[in-house]
């Protein structure tokens, strides 16, 4: 851990040039942390490598491969754990929102989406817990969504797919928190960032740095859960609230 401030020294951040995930990294930067990144993007990945070593990254590796593919996760972690020596922080920070009318449409569409956002996760979650628990330390901290709440008309298949890892992670935390391992379960509202470029920005969007800030106030503080901003928690709460009866006619 860094020096006096409660963080992660040695950092595995898998969807490492995702928005979210570059405004988390660079405190910890700032601390003098090391990092191991993983992306799909050799060429994001080598600006982010760079911004991290400029700001006082101890140690930055960065290692270019597509997530969706679960067969080559052994080999990738078990490199970042050798790189790292210990893992003290795995932050998994990848997903798409793809498109709702064509999961609609097309079941290969949707399974797309499905396995990025849950399968590819699944598997890079199980072993991070195995090694967790057998090291009977760190954390894992998990971004997920406050899509996953509750099924709406507009985004389901992305919400069915952030709800599955959701129930996922809630399980992992249960069953390996009494070894000592944290797990975190990070859940955004509208964050602007690439992915939601497209919708039109509303008083309810936050930027990356403002959710970093949540996320990393999460991992000191060994919170379970947390939706950022804050006030997604009552929002959410209410929209859990409201009759399936009175949900369905609202057609949101």
């Amino acid at each position: 851990m860094s020096k006096g401030k409660g963080l992660p020294s040695r950092v595995l951040a898998l969807g490492a040039t995702s928005a979210i995930a570059e405004a988390t990294l660079r405190p910890l930067a700032e601390s003098g942390a090391s990092f191991f990144l993983v992306a799909r993007n050799a060429q994001k990945l080598s600006a982010v490598s760079d911004d991290l070593l400029t700001r006082g990254a101890s140690a930055v590796t960065a290692y270019v491969m597509d997530l969706d593919d679960t067969a080559a996760h052994p080999a990738m972690l078990e490199k970042a754990a050798e790189s790292l020596g210990t893992i003290d922080l795995a932050l998994l920070a990848h997903g798409v929102l793809g498109e709702q009318a064509d999961a609609e449409a097309s079941y290969a569409a949707a399974e797309a989406i499905l396995r990025t956002n849950f399968m590819s996760a699944v598997s890079l979650i199980t072993w991070l817990a195995n090694y967790f628990e057998a090291s009977r330390q760190g954390c894992l901290a998990v971004i997920s969504s406050v899509a996953g709440d509750r099924g709406r008309k507009s985004n389901y298949v992305y919400g069915a797919s952030k709800g599955a890892l959701n129930v996922f992670v809630d399980g992992v935390r249960n069953r390996i928190d009494r070894s000592g391992v944290h797990v975190l379960t990070i859940k955004p509202g509208f964050v602007a960032t690439p992915m939601t470029a497209h919708i039109k920005p509303n008083p309810l969007f936050a930027q990356p740095e403002q959710v970093a800030k949540d996320i990393l106030g999460a991992i000191r503080k060994r919170k379970d859960v947390i939706y950022t901003p804050p006030f997604w928690a009552i929002i959410m709460l209410i929209l859990r609230s409201v009759p399936r009866s009175i949900f369905k006619k609202l057609n949101v």
